[in-house]
């Protein structure tokens, strides 16, 4: 038996065959799962786009996690198509040009307001919205970059990670009468459409070939998409309100 077969997914996020996202769906169903996947805005047209590239091309829904009633659309038309939300795939974030950078000061509530709602209040607006056809047993899933450190550049989008981290385990305590399971995973540095809009990326880059223990290439989605389809499955059962690191060991060592 496939490690998801019969699980019915939501994954956001896919924008580009380079996608975490993308990844985790392609894995996923190929583990046996039926897949949604969702887009908003201009970003749309692009996930409709990365559908034709997965197997059995996966509907789309359009869904913007800052507008309640698309959210909640969504959740009515899952709950006509399927008895039952297995999983989803929280691959959201965005945060405006000027709370990146290494100006961290200069950035204006306005701006910061926006990162931390897409980045991190999305997950809560996602969980809440959706748990009425979430199945008991269920397990939701966030990308996160381990923001327990402060990173170069990387500025108020890690504060928004942090906060992400941390909605994640109030989630978990949340839903955990359900026997829903919320986890976020910590990915290490991948050459992203995300990545692309943090000036400075290339640090990243250098600073993981010299320290992760067991290697990293920032070309290979692949073991980021394997952990988080254990986390979508059975097999994680026991597991809630935790950050697993995927990163060639890097966030372990001290230099």
């Amino acid at each position: 038996m496939s490690l998801l077969e019969n699980k019915r997914l939501l994954i956001t996020g896919v924008l580009t065959d380079k996608s975490i996202a993308f990844a985790v769906a392609d894995k996923a169903l190929e583990e046996g799962a039926e897949v949604v996947l969702t887009g908003a805005g201009r970003g749309l047209s692009l996930t409709e786009k990365m559908s034709k590239r997965l197997p059995g091309e996966p509907d789309v829904l359009e869904m913007d996690v800052n507008e309640p009633e698309q959210i909640q659309a969504v959740a009515t038309a899952l709950g006509e198509r399927w008895d039952g939300l297995d999983g989803v795939l929280h691959a959201i974030g965005f945060a405006p040009p000027e709370c990146l950078g290494g100006d961290f000061l200069a950035a204006e509530w306005e701006s910061v307001s926006v990162a931390l709602q897409t980045s991190a209040y999305s997950l809560a607006a996602v969980a809440r919205g959706l748990a009425p056809v979430l199945a008991d047993s269920a397990s939701i899933v966030s990308l996160d970059f381990d923001a327990r450190v402060a990173w170069p550049s990387y500025d108020w989008m890690g504060v928004a990670k942090a906060a992400l981290e941390s909605v994640t385990r109030y989630c978990a305590r949340e839903l955990g009468s359900r026997g829903i399971r919320v986890n976020t995973l910590a990915a290490g540095p991948l050459r992203t459409m995300a990545a692309k809009s943090i000036p400075g990326f290339e640090k990243f880059e250098e600073a993981w070939s010299e320290r992760a223990p067991l290697g990293w290439d920032i070309t290979d989605p692949e073991p980021v998409a394997k952990m988080a389809c254990v986390l979508l499955s059975d097999w994680s059962q026991a597991v809630t309100g935790e950050m697993v690191h995927v990163d060639g060991g890097y966030h372990a060592m001290g230099a």
